[in-house]
């Protein structure tokens, strides 16, 4: 399926994750790159780390579908993936101690150990890393379910990181706080500043700007 059906499960080059030749240490140089474009024109480089909650085990299947239309693939390979990811759901019992719960349904998500599930993920995140504008500064750089985003400014990088947001509320995903964190890198990287914000399902929540 990888091999014959290749040309429709493409990403954006500012995707590093699952793609042969390319690797973290590739991520890590564009940041790099970008960082040093801001401090040469006078500007602190202002990062958000945004890490997501059981990013693969909330795929939902019929986003996944859409998503995947859009691209029109054959008629052929989405019957093949909708019969793989629905037509063979997992059904779960847990046991706690010496009791069982319910048995209950498991409908979303990739299944783990499958070479085709993590570019699965990749199409499924692509549109947030739309997100970016290069001509206004503004990057976006992904790593598989580990986003970082880049901006000139304190404003710019939280406008960034609400656009991702409505991305990632489209896709049900849920920014993880407690791995998230903003950073400032250049001549004016512990200059005092508001804090950087994110909604959660519980309220907002500071991310803060580490020094």
């Amino acid at each position: 399926m990888m091999n014959g059906f290749q040309v429709f499960l493409s990403s954006g080059d500012n995707q590093f994750g699952f793609k042969k030749g390319l690797g973290c240490i590739n991520a890590i140089f564009t940041a790099r790159n970008i960082v040093d474009q801001y401090m040469k024109g006078g500007n602190t480089a202002n990062l958000c780390t945004i890490d997501l909650s059981k990013a693969f085990d909330k795929i939902n299947h019929h986003a996944l579908f859409l998503k995947l239309m859009k691209r029109h693939v054959p008629i052929e390979f989405l019957e093949m993936l909708e019969n793989w990811l629905c037509g063979s759901q997992t059904w779960v019992n847990v046991k706690w101690n010496s009791l069982w719960c319910y048995v209950f349904l498991i409908n979303f998500g990739v299944r783990q150990g499958s070479v085709l599930s993590p570019v699965l993920f990749v199409i499924y995140v692509d549109d947030v890393a739309r997100c970016s504008k290069k001509e206004c500064y503004l990057h976006i750089i992904l790593y598989a379910d580990d986003i970082l985003l880049l901006a000139p400014s304190v404003t710019q990088l939280e406008r960034l990181l609400r656009k991702c947001e409505e991305e990632l509320s489209y896709l049900d995903m849920c920014i993880n706080v407690k791995k998230s964190a903003c950073l400032r890198v250049g001549p004016r990287y512990n200059v005092r500043c508001r804090e950087i914000t994110t909604f959660t399902a519980t309220g907002t929540r500071f991310l803060g700007l580490i020094k």
